[in-house]
């Protein structure tokens, strides 16, 4: 039993060696965007804004393709590399023409998204977009492939890349360049006029690094194009990308409504700055999506990989129990020192909206838990049912955000972010009782989660001064979380 368990918890990880630890490193920069490079509130709002239509762009050119990539290349009847071959061959022709278009309609493009002066972020982004949906197959086909130190490294090298090229950039150059110092690589790669674009051109540089060194693997890709077999994955992935779209709704949309809703009440300038600062704060809370997405790189072929097993379902039940146990480590530890962790944002101009940071770190786990259930529908080939879920949360998040957000503006889109996520989870539980029903350990899942957030509160009441005793007691409190777990989860011999 304890077999696959193990094997799943030391590929996540490795897969966690850069969906953690590199993008910590990438999460590092915001104190270089506000601390060196000192990005205002409004400026960073640019940043926040244009990935957020970054990530919805990604899902829809993607479609899908990676779960059915895991799905067809799995099922007896479907060679492998056909399916690999015919995705390559579709994703590269769908990103091409994406690409293409945005270049062609840039200052349209530029107009709506109201930087009628920075057409060149459209062209940016558009080749980053493209560059990172036609990698995302040869990624996949490492996980498949159970290559997880190989997808690491990759993985990293877009990440240093990304890091290294904003470091120079932001906390070389401009400096050097405030202060009347000049030398020859401040005067061949560094224009002041280019500001918060840096940003966007390191991102742009780092996914053309990781196209180039997946480039080998996608000229495996010679087994030719079948089309009856891409309708079969697209029909199979339609729900998936129905319901991947809407997940980006979920995630994205609260800070594009920001600026559309707020845009005609504020000036354009106090607009942004109301979005930066919600995008920093939010930043604060990502530590728990960056451990669900290393859980879910090595979880997803896992899962797969365990059906024909006959104690999947309570492999899959022990498994929700051991992420629950991080996810509240993970909470409790951020929010018992949240005193320390408001200095990763190095301007206090950004420290109102920490307010905002429990409130998404909560939605965060049930949207974790969301992703542990979400097996039950893809295993069972219902994926219909999570295009559903999806399109409910969408519809909460866009009603709740539009209500909410002209009373209580960012605030109001953390809290419409929890409630989606919480009845996405709850939506997603009742419907696997029907379709595909797994015992899991409810009386342990709320027990974990409930203490956790019982203890955040208590330490609200019982305010000890910032020091040393506060820090100590706050540490022996996780300590005691964690020696709980263990006590109650021992008997099971698993490591959490």
């Amino acid at each position: 039993m304890s077999n696959p368990l193990k094997k799943l918890a030391g590929q996540t990880a490795i897969y966690g060696l850069t969906s953690i630890v590199g993008r910590l490193l990438n999460w590092f920069l915001v104190p270089v965007y506000l601390g060196i490079a000192k990005f205002t509130t409004d400026q960073y709002g640019i940043i926040t804004e244009m990935y957020s239509y970054v990530a919805f762009l990604v899902v829809f050119l993607t479609y899908g393709m990676e779960t059915a990539f895991f799905r067809f290349s799995t099922q007896e009847g479907h060679d492998k590399k056909r399916v690999y071959s015919t995705i390559i061959y579709s994703l590269v022709t769908t990103s091409f023409l994406f690409i293409a278009a945005a270049f062609l309609f840039d200052q349209s493009i530029a107009n709506w998204l109201k930087y009628p002066n920075n057409t060149e972020f459209v062209t940016w982004f558009a080749l980053i977009v493209g560059l990172d949906a036609i990698s995302s197959i040869p990624m996949a086909k490492l996980r498949a492939e159970n290559k997880p130190v190989k997808f690491a490294g990759i993985n990293f090298a877009n990440i240093m890349v990304n890091i290294g090229l904003n470091l120079f950039f932001l906390a070389y150059c401009l400096p050097l360049f405030k202060s009347g110092e000049t030398n020859w690589l401040i005067n061949t790669f560094y224009n002041p006029e280019i500001g918060v674009g840096y940003v966007f051109i390191s991102n742009l540089v780092a996914s053309g690094v990781k196209f180039l060194l997946l480039l080998p693997g996608m000229l495996e890709a010679r087994y030719g194009f079948e089309f009856l077999l891409l309708k079969k994955m697209f029909i199979y992935a339609l729900p998936l990308l129905i319901f991947g779209l809407a997940g980006i709704v979920n995630e994205t949309i609260d800070r594009i409504m920001l600026k559309q809703m707020l845009f005609s009440v504020l000036r354009e300038k106090e607009t942004l700055s109301q979005l930066g600062i919600y995008g920093a704060c939010y930043k604060v809370s990502i530590i728990i999506t960056l451990f669900i997405q290393a859980f879910r790189y090595a979880a997803e072929p896992f899962f797969f990989a365990q059906e024909k097993e006959k104690d999947a379902k309570e492999i899959y039940a022990k498994v929700m129990t051991y992420f629950v146990v991080v996810c509240a480590t993970i909470f409790l530890s951020v929010m018992l020192f949240i005193d320390v962790v408001k200095y990763f944002i190095p301007n206090e101009a950004f420290w109102v909206g920490l307010k905002v940071v429990p409130i998404l770190l909560s939605a965060n786990i049930c949207l974790g838990i969301y992703y542990n259930q979400s097996i039950w529908y893809k295993l069972s080939g219902k994926t219909k049912y999570g295009a559903y879920i999806g399109v409910v949360g969408a519809v909460i998040t866009v009603v709740l955000n539009f209500i909410w957000i002209p009373k209580f503006g960012y605030m109001g889109s953390a809290w419409a972010t929890l409630i989606c996520y919480a009845s996405m989870m709850f939506l997603s539980f009742i419907l696997s009782r029907k379709h595909y029903p797994i015992k899991y350990d409810l009386p342990k899942v709320f027990f974990y989660l409930g203490l956790a957030v019982g203890i955040y509160f208590l330490s609200i009441q019982i305010a000890l001064p910032v020091g040393v005793e506060k820090y100590g007691a706050h540490t022996l409190i996780i300590i005691g979380f964690l020696a709980v777990a263990y006590f109650l989860e021992r008997p099971k011999k698993v490591v959490i």
